[in-house]
Formats: structure tokens, sequence, C-alpha cells
């Protein structure tokens, strides 16, 4: 399927590996033009290659997406790169895990905060050109409860419900807002791939709970973002789709 997304304007937080690499990758293949930022230099530089492998147009910067100002320019610096904008991706995690003051800071800092931040500082350049769509990254998790990781399954349903919110908010500007909610994706340098080396019993666990027996791969959940910020999904606006081969079934 066509896509229609040659020259579009996407940026993608959060994108030097794993889902945000895939999602940013696979815009560069449909003909797009991306930016990416993510706060490790050398992993991100990697990340650039490799799109620009893929013969589209890549503007890289690092970016602590939890502090407010550096954000922001990152964002603008972008959108003058690009020249202009239509698509916006927040897929940063901070993961926070830990039931404590850390953990729950960590989740509003990156997970919630720097999502709303940059819709801030992007809508009015989408609005500018025309239109176009959000993208956030949640999870699973903000779907049902979260033992091991209360902030980060708390902060994950915030996202989803902010959705909503913003969807309805931004349909006047012709910007649909959706969301993705992974399952357990696995991906080298990965939270599973961690746990698959030093938490076996774990890992096995997860597995074993997917119906199709493994977990999922970073560009399963890219195809579906692709997707959605296309015109082929012109009438979607407001969704959580779970991404997870039925895990939570």
């Amino acid at each position: 399927m066509d896509l229609h997304l040659a020259g579009k304007k996407v940026i993608v937080t959060g994108a030097s590996k794993g889902i945000g690499l895939a999602i940013a990758n696979e815009f560069a293949k449909e003909g797009a033009s991306v930016s990416i930022c993510a706060r490790g230099r050398d992993s991100l530089e990697s990340a650039r290659e490799l799109i620009a492998g893929n013969g589209g147009n890549v503007y890289a910067d690092i970016c602590d997406v939890s502090d407010k100002k550096n954000l922001i320019k990152y964002i603008e610096n972008a959108v003058q790169t690009l020249g202009g904008l239509n698509i916006l991706v927040n897929n940063p995690s901070g993961f926070g895990r830990s039931d404590d003051e850390d953990g729950w800071q960590v989740g509003l800092d990156v997970d919630l905060m720097a999502l709303v931040r940059a819709s801030w500082t992007a809508v009015p350049f989408i609005e500018k050109s025309g239109g176009g769509a959000i993208i956030h990254t949640s999870s699973i998790s903000g779907l049902t409860s979260s033992l091991r990781t209360p902030p980060y399954g708390a902060v994950k349903a915030a996202v989803i419900q902010y959705t909503k919110t913003q969807a309805l908010q931004l349909a006047q500007k012709n910007i649909r807002v959706n969301c993705i909610a992974p399952g357990s994706i696995d991906f080298p340098g990965g939270t599973w791939d961690d746990a698959k080396k030093n938490n076996p019993k774990l890992y096995a666990s997860i597995q074993s709970s997917i119906p199709f027996g493994r977990l999922g791969r970073p560009e399963e959940v890219a195809k579906l973002a692709v997707f959605l910020a296309s015109d082929a999904a012109s009438w979607v606006t407001g969704e959580t789709l779970a991404v997870d081969g039925g895990q939570m079934l």
C-alpha cells in the first residue's frame, strides 16, 4: 500500500533504538524526511546512518526530553531543518519501575510531560502545514494492572487518557491524535533483551504468556505507527491500539 508519505516531515523523539528507531526507519522507507533525537551520541549516530541508508533525509540531534528548554529547542531546530512539520511521534520512556520518588518522577518527566511539551511546541507547526498527525507510544501496562512497575503503568495510562482529550481538542486544527500500546517487544539493548540475559525466568514467563509463543519485534509496532500517521487512517483519531500479539488475552 502506498501511504503517500513521500515528502512528509516527521519528528520521532526517543529514536536511537528499538521502537523509536523502527518507526523513524519505516517513515524513511516511505519517503518521508525524518528528525530523530535521543540522549546518547553514539547510538544516535548509528541510528542516523541506518535511516539515511534507506534514502531518507535525516536530521539527528542530542536531546534530553525531560529538559523543557532542551526539548523545545530541539523541535524548533528540527522543524527549521526539515522545512516544516506534518507528523510528531512521541516515543521516549524513562521506564520508571520502582514505586518510589525516583521511579515516579522519571515517569512523569519523560513519559508524560515530554510528550505534552513536545505537542505544545509542535502543534502550531503541524497546523501551519495544513494539519497532520500525532502518535503517542504508551504500553499495555497502561491498559491493565502493572504490579512490577506501578509508576510506568500509571503514567502510560495517563498518556492514553490524554490522547483522547488531545484528539478532541485538535480536530478543529485538522490534526489527528492516536496512541499505540505495545506489549513486550524484544530488541538489542532493550528491557527484554536485558531480562533474557539476566532474568531468564521472567523472560520465559512473559514469552509463555503470549499466544504466539514469542515477544514482538519493533518493526511490528512501527508499521502501525506509520499507518496511523498516514491518510489511510484519515478517519481514526483518539484511539489506543494494542500491539501485543494477544498478550493481554
